[in-house]
């Protein structure tokens, strides 16, 4: 009375229409990598290359700010080593990688 019938249903007849649900069953697991290569990875990426420029474009005389948060001006280069002058007469040897800003000529009193 209130259970219905239940009718058995039959296979797929061409192997075509499983391939196409297979494909069907990885479309979200692709729209899922798409979304996150352009939500994640290529902001990372951006972000890094402009870093890199930034970075290769030091020269003396920038005042810069280090991972660290400290303050200084480039007083000497190297490959991987900037010197800075925190104050005058002090200098730190930081690596380049750990400058993160170059601020606007004069920001540093």
């Amino acid at each position: 009375m209130f259970i219905s019938s239940a009718f058995a249903q039959t296979a797929p007849a061409a192997a075509g229409g499983d391939m196409q649900s297979s494909l069907m069953s990885m479309l979200p697991l692709v729209l899922m990598f798409v979304v996150l290569y352009f939500v994640m990875i290529r902001p990372q990426m951006k972000k890094q290359k402009e870093h890199r420029a930034m970075i290769d474009a030091l020269a003396k005389g920038d005042e810069v700010v280090t991972a660290g948060g400290v303050l200084g001006k480039v007083s000497k280069m190297g490959d991987s080593y900037v010197a800075l002058e925190v104050a005058s007469g002090v200098e730190i040897q930081v690596q380049r990688s750990a400058v993160v800003q170059v601020l606007p000529k004069g920001s540093i009193k």
